[in-house]
This record gives C-alpha cells, sequence and structure tokens, in this order.
C-alpha cells in the first residue's frame, strides 16, 4: 500500500558525503529538506580510507569550508592526526591530509544532520522517481510517497551495489549495509544513461597482532594546521601511522592466483580507479617495481581496527591472508574485515550541466560517486555545489556556476559535465591549469566572498574575513615600505643563507623575494612585524615570491573568461551550423555547453571548430 507523506522543497538521496553537503546547503538556505540513508548508522561513513584531505583532495575540502559547508569542521573535531603534503614541492600543491576517527566523524554528521532546521532525516531507501507537475514523486520501499521540488541523487556505491571477494560476489553495498536496488530501473525508465564503475577497499587488521617493532613510523606535523578557517583551538596529533612495504614474495603470491582475482577473470566488468588501483592491478601494470609502499592507520580512537592504506584487493580471502602475512610487521596480522571491490551503477555526467542539474530533467540533481567521481571530497564539493543550486532555482534566485580559474570545485565539475569521466574521476593538482592561484592556502579569498553572497556565510564569519584581509593588506604596504639598512647582523644571516649580503638599504618584500630567504628566518631582524595569524604570513611569501608567475596566470584567467562570457544557445542543433565537423557536431550536441570557453575544452572539438563558431555567433 503506498500513502502521502508530505511535501518538501528539497528530497536528497543518500547520507554518505554528498548527500550531507547538499542536504545541509538546501535547508541551511531556507528550503524544507528530507534526506534519505538505506542505513541510519552509515550517515556520512567512511567506508574506505579513515583520511579526510590529500593531493588536490585537501584543497577541495579548504573550498567546501570557506563556501560554507561542513566536511572540513567536522574532521577538525575528529582529528587522529595531521599532515601537510607536498612541503618538498611549490606552494601550489601543498595539501593537508588529516586521519580521523571514523566512527566519530559519522557520528558527529549525523548530529548534525539532526539538528539543523528544515531538514528531517528518515532510513528508507528510494525505489521510484516520477516527473510530476511542479516537481517529483520520490517513492520508499514501504510505499511513502513524497512530493518535492527537487531531487538530489547521491547514491555512492550502493545503487546496484555488488561485492566481490574471488570467486564469490552478493548484493552488497560498502560495509555489509543493504544496496539500492530498484532505484537503477526507474532512473533508466526516465532516460538516463547508466554504466558500471567499481572501486575497493584493504583489509582492516587488529592492532595487536602487528609487530611495528621495525617500522617506519610517520608522525603528523606540528602545530597542526585545521582544515576549517572556523577551527580557533589549537589541534593536536594523537596517534602515530607506519609505513611498510610488500617484497617479492608477496608478489610471487599474488601473480601465483591472479586467474582467481575476478578483476582478471572477467567476473567485474566496471571501470575501475585509474589512480587509486588494487595491489594486483598494481603488481601486474608495474611488473618491474620490486615492492610497493603501504601505510598502516588508525582507524579511530576507540578501536582496535587499523587501516591497510595501498592494500586494497579483491583476491579470495585465504590468498589476502597468505600476502597480507608475507609483509614485514604484518606476519601474524588477524584480519578482522578482509579487502573487496564493489561494483555499483553511475550516471554519464555529460547529461547534467554546471550546476549538476540533468538538463534532460529540471530538478533532478547528481552528485557524488553517483556522477562517476570516487573520493570523499570530490563527493562533499559536487553535494554543495547541487544542494546550493536547488535551493537557488526554488526560490528563483540565478544559479551559482563555478568556473575552472575560480577553484578546485569549479575544475571538478566543469571536467565532469564537459569531459565526462571514463573512468572514476579523482581530482588531481595536475587538473587545473591555473593551480598556482588555486592554492590551499587562499581558499578563503576565493570562496568566502561567493559563500556570502549565496547565503552560507554568516555575518560573524564574514566580518572575521574582511578583517584578516585587511591586516594582509596593511601587512604587504608594511613590508613595501620597510628598508632593511646594511648591519653585520644582516649580513652574518644572509651569508648564513647562502644569499649575498647588502651595502645599501634593502626593502623587505625584496628580501622574502629571495628563494634562500623567508617571513620565518627574516624575524630577527624584522623589528616591528606585527602579531599576526601565521595563515596571513604564508599567503604573502607566496604571493611576493611567485608575484611573475601569479601574473602570467591571472592574464591566462581573463582570457579564459572572455571566451566564458560568449555564451552558445542550450538548444541550439550543431548539425545546422554549417563548417562543423561531423565528430564536433556530434560532441557538441552531447554536451551543449553554455559558452564558447566550455566549447572549447570538449574532447573532439578542435580550434577550427571554434572559429566555426565565433564567426556564427557574430552573426
Amino acid at each position: 500500500m503506498s500513502y502521502f507523506a508530505g511535501k518538501y522543497d528539497v528530497a536528497v538521496i543518500g547520507a554518505g558525503h554528498a548527500g550531507i553537503e547538499a542536504a545541509l546547503a538546501s535547508a541551511r538556505l531556507g528550503c524544507k529538506t528530507v534526506v534519505f540513508t538505506i542505513n541510519m548508522d552509515a550517515v556520512g561513513n567512511c567506508p574506505c580510507n579513515p583520511s579526510i584531505g590529500g593531493t588536490a583532495k585537501g584543497h577541495l575540502v579548504r573550498e567546501i569550508d570557506a563556501l560554507g559547508g561542513e566536511m572540513g569542521k567536522t574532521a577538525d573535531e575528529c582529528l587522529l592526526q595531521m599532515r601537510m603534503l607536498n612541503r618538498g614541492k611549490g606552494p601550489a600543491v601543498h595539501s593537508l591530509r588529516a586521519q580521523i576517527d571514523r566512527r566519530k566523524y559519522s557520528e558527529v554528521m549525523k548530529h548534525k544532520l539532526e539538528l539543523q532546521e528544515n531538514l528531517e532525516l528518515h532510513q528508507a531507501e528510494i525505489t521510484d522517481l516520477e516527473e510530476i507537475s511542479g516537481g517529483w514523486k520520490a517513492v520508499t520501499r514501504m510505499g511513502a510517497e513524497y512530493e518535492v521540488k527537487a531531487v538530489i541523487i547521491a547514491t555512492g556505491t550502493y545503487l546496484g551495489g555488488r561485492i566481490y571477494i574471488g570467486e564469490l560476489n552478493y548484493e552488497s553495498g560498502p560495509d555489509g549495509i543493504f544496496p539500492a536496488t530498484f532505484l537503477g530501473a526507474s532512473l533508466k525508465k526516465l532516460g538516463l544513461s547508466l554504466r558500471r564503475f567499481k572501486t575497493g577497499t584493504p583489509a582492516r587488521v587488529l592492532k595487536s597482532s602487528i609487530d611495528f617493532s621495525d617500522l617506519e613510523e610517520q608522525k603528523g606535523d606540528e602545530p597542526v594546521i585545521p582544515f576549517s578557517y572556523e577551527t580557533e583551538e589549537q589541534l593536536n596529533n594523537k596517534v602515530v601511522c607506519h609505513i611498510s612495504w610488500t617484497n617479492e614474495n608477496t608478489k610471487k603470491i599474488i601473480l601465483d592466483n591472479i586467474h582467481r582475482s575476478p578483476l582478471y577473470s572477467g567476473m567485474i566488468h566496471g571501470v575501475g580507479p585509474r589512480y587509486c588501483p588494487s595491489l594486483e592491478d598494481k603488481i601486474v601494470r608495474f611488473s618491474d617495481k620490486e615492492r610497493h609502499q603501504l601505510f598502516i592507520e588508525p582507524c579511530g580512537e576507540n578501536t582496535e581496527e587499523m587501516y591497510l592504506q595501498g592494500m586494497s584487493s579483491s583476491l579470495p580471502e585465504e590468498v589476502q591472508l597468505k600476502f597480507y602475512h608475507s609483509i614485514k610487521g604484518l606476519e601474524n596480522a588477524i584480519v578482522m574485515r578482509p579487502a573487496y571491490a564493489i561494483e555499483y551503477d553511475c550516471v554519464d555526467p555529460l547529461q547534467m550541466n554546471n550546476t549538476l542539474e540533468f538538463i534532460d530533467h529540471p530538478g533532478l540533481y547528481g552528485a557524488g560517486q553517483f556522477n562517476g567521481s570516487s573520493g570523499y571530497e570530490e563527493a562533499a564539493a559536487q553535494g554543495l555545489v547541487a544542494g546550493i543550486n536547488a535551493a537557488l532555482k526554488i526560490q528563483g534566485k540565478d544559479p551559482m556556476i563555478l568556473d575552472r580559474a575560480g577553484s578546485y570545485i569549479g575544475t571538478l565539475v566543469d571536467d565532469l559535465v564537459t569531459k565526462g569521466a571514463n573512468d572514476p574521476y579523482r581530482m588531481m593538482t595536475s587538473r587545473s591549469e591555473y593551480r598556482l592561484i588555486l592554492r590551499q592556502d587562499n581558499a578563503d579569498e576565493r570562496m568566502t566572498p561567493i559563500g556570502r553572497k549565496v547565503g552560507l556565510i554568516s555575518d560573524e564569519r564574514y566580518g572575521k574575513f574582511l578583517k584578516k584581509q585587511e591586516l594582509k593588506a596593511r601587512e604587504l604596504e608594511r613590508i613595501k615600505k620597510t628598508v632593511i639598512p646594511p648591519s653585520e647582523e644582516i649580513n652574518s644571516l644572509l651569508v648564513s643563507r647562502e644569499t649575498s649580503p647588502i651595502n645599501t638599504g634593502v626593502k623587505l618584500v625584496d628580501l622574502i623575494k629571495r628563494p634562500q630567504l623567508s617571513y620565518e628566518i627574516l624575524s630577527t631582524i624584522d623589528k616591528d612585524r606585527p602579531q599576526l595569524d601565521a595563515n596571513i604570513f604564508e599567503q604573502i611569501e607566496v604571493e611576493v615570491k611567485y608575484e611573475g608567475y601569479i601574473k602570467k596566470q591571472l592574464a591566462q584567467v581573463e582570457q579564459m573568461r572572455r571566451m566564458e562570457s560568449k555564451s552558445l544557445p542550450t538548444d541550439l542543433d550543431y548539425k545546422t551550423v554549417s563548417g562543423l565537423r561531423l565528430e564536433a557536431q556530434e560532441k557538441l550536441n552531447k554536451v551543449h555547453p553554455s559558452n564558447l570557453g566550455q566549447a572549447a575544452r570538449i574532447s573532439g572539438v578542435s580550434p577550427a571548430d571554434i572559429s566555426v563558431l565565433v564567426i556564427w555567433l557574430s552573426k
């Protein structure tokens, strides 16, 4: 029996990282929001690694926070260890990565949903979606019918989920939770193009069964730099991680049993993540490598489970035990949860525009792994975009469209809806043409004004942001005016740092520009330096040292935005534009770019095709 369960503005299907950000954004912007999850205990679950951030992913978390999202704050609240990756490289690739308490993270996020005004959280499986006048009808497995103005699908790896461990496979979501079995058929009925992707996760082992005595320790950075710009208390590292390596014996065990891996036996048809392969995939693809690194990471403060980062596998359980036991420190490891691969349904993101709304289905949005991406951070970023845009559309306001030059979130969305995803999409710094200006240290400068305009940044927070910008401007002016006279003290310092001494007065800004020097090194001779937040000094130092490169990149941005300003009709049939090549006509009709800049980024559209479009627009 079916029954009417109520009317809402927005329904969010899924309460993982994408669903949480979508629901919170929608509700905070004043929309009556309902969230559905198959299992209430899996809200905000981290079914794979117990960490947030990483290379480029840390940038996303910072941007989510600066825009008004929740992931960064909660990661800080659940912190076990924080590290800044890539410190030995340039500032564009510096990225925060946090080990977190995965159960606490889930608990905290669930409570935030429960406390949020305008938001209801329900345990239910959505089995059917139907377009109705003025919106959508979402139907649960128990027959409850919800009428809504917008739907955001954030099903993660649950949609048609199937677990693979060796020859064994069965229907399941991650962590042994029921999959979403029926919704896929409803989406196909709507005409959405679905495909199968796969991902995997390593085993969890009992801490007391690991021999740490000969393993390399990996400690967190001190002092801890938080993700959130709102985290004011000093955070502390609570755990130490460890590093080990596979060996020739590990390799032999895997190769002797490779025929039993569903990846190689043909059982798995889904496309796996290119940049996060299983151990057997690494052994085969990089056969010349003698060993592969793994990280042994705690799953939480109140659990003895340890996560084996880099060791995902879909081999049979008994083979897993053999190869895990061949690794130093794991000789007697007790496996609490075996590794597995999971195959699931996701959508072709080329069917969406850059608000993450489906082009042919107004009011229907996708976010996260449902869109063909991988990773908690990529999911949360898309959820935030979808939640904001669903709310803005319902309220009759202009959409929030983030471009590639302003954020990694904008790059992520543009890549998905313009280029598509042939394998699970993972954000990397190399995906951005403008990464020197899209640093993790200046995410607040880039995103907080947008979050304020949208309505997610409070008066208090925006006031603090403006104050910080004022202090930064004053400090930049001070170092440009401050002249350091030559002295024995300053020259001794300069020579000790292998840079030339000075004979006349030199502006402080010019000393900071020197590669061998920094704000910190010059602190002893900078007598009038004010007490400011370390992030202000960091931003100024980067902008001063890389001033020429930044100016060049800003010029490229200006050129790109001129292209983006030339709009294209979204209902244009490109077969009617004479001069376009057949491939370009097909690709353009599939994506329906909103402007020339987006059209130029479509694979298969050449510069000559863009010239044709420029002439067509001029007519």
